[in-house]
């Protein structure tokens, strides 16, 4: 089997042009998996290997407490290795083939409610460049849904305050408008006026978001800034990150009756599936104001 292994690993690299770190989680999953049928089964040849087999390995997986999600994954890569074996007529079908996934597990995003996000935004009113510019980034996180890739790459050819929209990049490489609400705006308007013109230098790009010596932000850099001014708004900074503003400008339009295909767009899902988990964080939030406030609940 582990010459099979070997064989598979270097298929990954060479045909398929598949990244070192993703051929080092394969190897680790099937050798893992030779290591377990030999010690518990004797088998050590590819060609006999049930799918009773492969069950047996992955429950013996689960009772070790794996989470489902990694227990997709090394499914997945059993699945890819026992298929490579039989189109290569290693073995005489697919073990794997029969085995369903486990199902995946849903967790809802959490979020910050109005009174939160507005006790973050109000917070930061000072006017000192790099003031001016912190409250514009939490204003557009909110204003805007984006993601902190976009946000850190948005580009002043691509925003118009006029008409209140921002161009931007997202996964993919697609690009979408996205509203910019009067909040934010103004919050824009003070930067650009009164801020970036300060730390722009010789060398400055057209990047909206500067640091204080005129160069593009990094996106650890604007997390650790979101991070500061929770603190400094009296919020827990472990719980306050960018993509949680992404999360409560989703929620916030969902509750008070926003389209969800409206905010797929925003957003910037490709499926509406994605976007279907914020609808589950609203049925949680109705249930809990049913549960405090029906007599009979």
């Amino acid at each position: 089997m582990l010459d099979r292994i070997d064989a598979f690993i270097l298929h990954l690299a060479t045909e398929r042009g598949l990244s070192t770190s993703y051929q080092l989680l394969v190897r680790g999953v099937l050798e893992a998996f030779s290591s377990w049928m030999s010690e518990n089964t004797g088998v050590s040849d590819v060609s006999v290997v049930t799918t009773d087999h492969l069950a047996a390995y992955l429950g013996a997986r689960k009772k070790t407490g794996l989470a489902a999600s990694s227990a997709r994954v090394e499914l997945i890569a059993l699945k890819i290795f026992f298929r490579w074996l039989n189109a290569r007529r290693f073995r005489e079908g697919d073990p794997a083939e029969p085995i369903l996934p486990p199902r995946q597990e849903k967790h809802l995003p959490d979020t910050m409610n109005e009174s939160e996000v507005e006790q973050l935004l109000e917070s930061v009113r000072g006017s000192a460049p790099l003031d001016r510019r912190d409250r514009a980034i939490l204003e557009l996180f909110y204003a805007s849904g984006l993601r902190l890739s976009e946000l850190v790459n948005a580009k002043l050819e691509n925003l118009s305050l006029e008409e209140g929209w921002i161009r931007v990049t997202g996964k993919g490489n697609k690009t979408r408008l996205t509203p910019v609400g009067g909040s934010a705006r103004e919050a824009l308007h003070a930067y650009l006026d009164h801020a970036r013109p300060e730390l722009v230098k010789a060398r400055t790009s057209s990047h909206i978001f500067l640091s204080r010596n005129g160069t593009l932000l990094t996106t650890a850099r604007v997390w650790q800034i979101v991070k500061e001014r929770a603190a400094m708004a009296g919020l827990d900074p472990a719980k306050v990150h960018p993509h949680l503003l992404r999360h409560s400008f989703a929620t916030h339009l969902l509750n008070h009756g926003a389209d969800l295909r409206v905010i797929q767009e925003m957003l910037g899902h490709a499926d509406i599936a994605t976007t279907q988990i914020y609808t589950h964080v609203d049925q949680h939030r109705l249930k809990e104001v049913h549960r405090k406030f029906h007599p009979r609940a």
